[in-house]
């Protein structure tokens, strides 16, 4: 019988020997497992670490490598250009975030997007904060930007009036009819004791709010936009409230104003610009060394320059004044609604 095997059996003749396992050369495996387990260690060894250690080596906020970002509208304006400049100047780096509307800012703000943001005042937060039931805050004031009162023209052109005081008892003042100014406008006529309410004064008072028996002047509402021509055109019309966008095409300045709103006063907090930060960063050092050099002189003087000479400063609340003032809008806010 020729040796090999039948029917694919083994060959009787040779039989398998099991004392011993059967030895399989797997010397290039093995070889190829060692240099991928020596890869595997060596990267976790320097892996680990930089996962673990990597918050710990991230540059801190305020530095070259780690900016705070503050959004705005109108980032080449001059107090912000001169605002990075002093910022760097003291070792505290920032990145000012163009927006070009105001709708995106805060919510880029609450999403983590933005460090801070200064565009807004106390009455537009206050509305976004109820609206969007979120918690802004803010952590210091910038300016508001007045409203004032303008007197009648003669047919020369020239101011009939120069001082609030001169406002004729029983005469009549033009306020802007729309919401937001209308209310404005009736807190500046009862700061400069013109009129007086039934009620508290709040941004949402209207003019059947005033008391006219208890009045020196009565109130007529027209289109904003109108109330500079009735001062040259309508005798009635003893003085208006224009806002700052109507002044410049009145052919007015703001310091023809003969009364405007005070900073310091009750009716002026709801339009108090301020920079805002989400809740927990109130007493953020770094945010708050940030309002403060944009509170220092050289930019302030620069708002004032952009401005035209109208902003009044408000960079002397306390963080804790404007965030009760905020709260009591929001109250206001919420009983309005």
């Amino acid at each position: 019988m020729p040796n090999g095997t039948s029917g694919g059996g083994r060959d009787p003749r040779y039989p398998l020997d099991t004392s011993n396992p059967v030895r399989v050369y797997h010397g290039r495996r093995n070889a190829i497992i060692a240099v991928v387990a020596v890869l595997v260690i060596a990267a976790l060894a320097i892996g680990i670490p930089w996962v673990m250690n990597r918050d710990s080596h991230a540059a801190e906020k305020g530095t070259a490598g780690n900016p705070v970002v503050i959004g705005v509208v109108g980032a080449t304006d001059p107090q912000w250009v001169e605002f990075k400049k002093q910022a760097e100047a003291q070792g505290l780096y920032v990145q000012i975030k163009d927006f070009q509307d105001y709708t995106s800012e805060n919510p880029a703000l609450a999403a983590g997007d933005l460090d801070m943001n200064e565009f807004q005042h106390l009455l537009y937060l206050a509305n976004y904060n109820v609206s969007d039931n979120q918690d802004l805050q803010p952590i210091g004031g910038v300016a508001i930007f007045p409203l004032g009162v303008y007197s009648q023209m003669d047919s020369d052109g020239n101011p009939v009036y120069t001082d609030i005081s001169q406002i004729p008892e029983g005469s009549t003042v033009a306020i802007p009819n729309d919401e937001t100014n209308q209310a404005r406008a009736i807190g500046v006529l009862k700061a400069a004791g013109l009129v007086t309410l039934k009620n508290e004064w709040t941004a949402f008072s209207i003019p059947q709010d005033i008391d006219e028996s208890a009045s020196k002047v009565k109130v007529v509402a027209m289109k904003a936009e109108q109330i500079a021509n009735s001062l040259k055109s309508d005798p009635t019309i003893a003085a208006g409230v224009i806002n700052n966008d109507y002044v410049a095409d009145a052919g007015l300045s703001a310091k023809d104003a003969i009364y405007q709103d005070d900073a310091e006063s009750e009716e002026s907090r709801p339009y108090i610009n301020v920079f805002v930060v989400r809740a927990d960063d109130v007493d953020n050092p770094v945010y708050q060394k940030a309002v403060e050099i944009f509170q220092s002189d050289a930019v302030l003087e620069k708002l004032q320059e952009n401005s035209d000479g109208t902003a009044v400063f408000a960079n002397n609340f306390t963080t804790a004044q404007l965030q009760q003032y905020l709260k009591d809008i929001e109250q206001d806010v919420r009983d309005n609604q």
